[in-house]
């Protein structure tokens, strides 16, 4: 079973500078509850579905499986999703030994950006760059699902 590891972040500062690429990413959810999302993106030209599990206590890790599928099959999943589409660009920035990836939101989630860094485990250490803010690792109204239901746009 593939477990992913990573810890999430607000972003403060400028990191565009330092990326080594983006991508335009478009999903949608057919489940989004805690203990099940199902989701459909397209990654740049690449078509995608991932299940994620339920988290552990601290946020930071969870059951992940992902495959790719034709983007024709995403368009169509897209049209049964859940209401609410995330749209975003993913930025890759090295830092040490590690890549964030940091996303800029669109539309209903405009103006908020957020990054994370995948780990090999809970406790490994990583060096953090001077724009990396706030750590919001298991709070779920960053989750991506949670977006979609409650955008950024309501927060203020």
């Amino acid at each position: 079973m593939a477990q992913e590891i990573e810890r999430k972040f607000l972003v403060k500062g400028n990191f565009k500078d330092a990326a080594f690429k983006a991508t335009r990413i478009t999903q949608g959810y057919l489940c989004s509850i805690p203990e099940r999302t199902v989701r459909v993106r397209v990654k740049g030209e690449k078509g995608f579905i991932t299940i994620k599990g339920i988290g552990s206590d601290s946020g930071a890790s969870r059951f992940e499986w992902e495959k790719e599928i034709p983007v024709a099959e995403v368009q169509d999943l897209l049209k049964i999703c859940e209401p609410g589409v995330i749209d975003k660009t993913r930025y890759l920035v090295k830092a040490g030994e590690h890549t964030f990836e940091v996303d800029e939101f669109y539309g209903d989630n405009d103006g908020l950006v957020v990054a994370e860094v995948e780990l090999g485990s809970e406790n490994e250490a990583f060096d953090k760059p001077e724009w990396l803010g706030e750590e919001v690792t298991g709070d779920v109204k960053y989750y991506n699902s949670m977006l979609m239901k409650n955008p950024y746009k309501n927060w203020k």
